[in-house]
C-alpha cells in the first residue's frame, strides 16, 4: 500500500437522483477529483505529469463493491491510496464511508499511463509513481472476462461537446450513464448496484454516434457500449433491492 489521502464532502442536491442516492457517475468523478488532489499535494499533478512527460492518466477497468450509496445531504469521507504498480498498471482504491463512520463503498482501479499525441499507452514512469511510495510488483490483475451479448436491446446516443473531458476524450463516468440510461425507470427505482465490474476498452470520440446495448437476467445486467461496429466500453452489474 501506498500513501493514503482523504476529504470530506457533503453530497449535494444536483447529484443525487429521484432515489435521494448520490448518483454513481457523479461519485465516480468525486474520487478522481480527490485522487488528483492527493497528487497535487505530492508534486506530481495531471498539469505537471502532462507539460513534463506529455502524458495523461486514463482509467482501463473498474470493480465497484457497494453496500450502499450515499444519500442526499450526507457527508462522507472519501478515502483513496494507491495499491501496487507494474510495467503497464498502476492500482489505486477508493474508499467512501458514511456520515456514521462506516464503510459504504470500496472502488478498485486500474490506470494506465497514455501518450497525448499517439493515444497509445505508455510504460508506467517510475518517477512518476515514486512519490505515492507504493510498491512495484511483477503480477497484472486481470479483471472478469466479458462474453459478447448475444440478444440485446439498445437505445442510439450522440456524443456531444460536454461530454468531453480535459484529455479530449469521453468522461469516464459518462459511460456508466449510458448503461444505466437503457434500463428502465421502474427497474432504477426499486434496485441499486450491488457489485459492478467495467472495462474501459477504446476511446470514443467527439461526434460519434454510440449504442448502449443491455441484456438482463435477473438482477444481473450485462452492457457494452459500442460504436462503428466496435466494443468500446463492458459492464455488468448485480443489483439488489434498495
Amino acid at each position: 500500500m501506498g500513501l493514503s489521502y482523504q476529504e470530506k464532502y457533503q453530497v449535494p442536491f444536483y447529484e443525487s437522483d429521484i432515489n435521494q442516492n448520490m448518483k454513481l457517475s457523479q461519485l465516480l468523478s468525486l474520487v478522481l477529483q480527490v485522487s488528483g488532489k492527493q497528487s497535487l499535494s505530492l508534486g506530481m499533478s495531471d498539469e505537471y505529469v502532462f507539460q513534463t512527460y506529455n502524458l495523461v492518466w486514463i482509467i482501463t477497468e473498474y470493480a465497484i463493491e457497494i453496500d450502499r450509496l450515499p444519500k442526499y445531504t450526507e457527508n462522507i469521507v472519501i478515502e483513496t491510496v494507491p495499491t501496487a504498480y507494474n510495467k503497464l498498471f498502476c492500482y489505486r482504491d477508493f474508499n467512501v464511508y458514511g456520515q456514521d463512520g462506516e464503510k459504504i463503498l470500496t472502488i478498485h482501479s486500474t490506470f494506465v499511463l497514455m501518450d497525448y499525441d499517439t493515444r497509445k499507452v505508455h510504460p508506467v514512469v517510475d518517477d512518476i509513481v515514486d512519490v505515492y511510495q507504493v510498491e512495484k510488483v511483477k503480477k497484472i490483475y486481470r479483471g472478469p472476462r466479458y462474453e459478447g451479448l448475444e440478444n440485446p436491446e439498445e437505445t442510439l446516443y450522440h456524443v456531444r461537446f460536454f461530454d468531453l473531458d480535459l484529455n479530449g476524450h469521453v468522461n469516464n463516468s459518462k459511460y456508466l450513464e449510458w448503461m444505466y440510461d437503457v434500463l428502465d425507470v421502474n427497474f432504477l427505482e426499486k434496485y441499486i448496484p450491488h457489485h459492478i465490474n467495467l472495462k474501459y476498452v477504446k476511446e470514443v470520440q467527439y461526434g460519434h454516434d454510440i449504442k448502449s446495448r443491455v441484456e438482463r437476467d435477473g438482477l444481473t445486467t450485462k452492457h457494452e457500449i459500442v460504436t462503428q461496429g466496435v466494443v468500446r466500453a463492458q459492464a455488468r452489474i448485480e443489483w439488489k433491492e434498495k
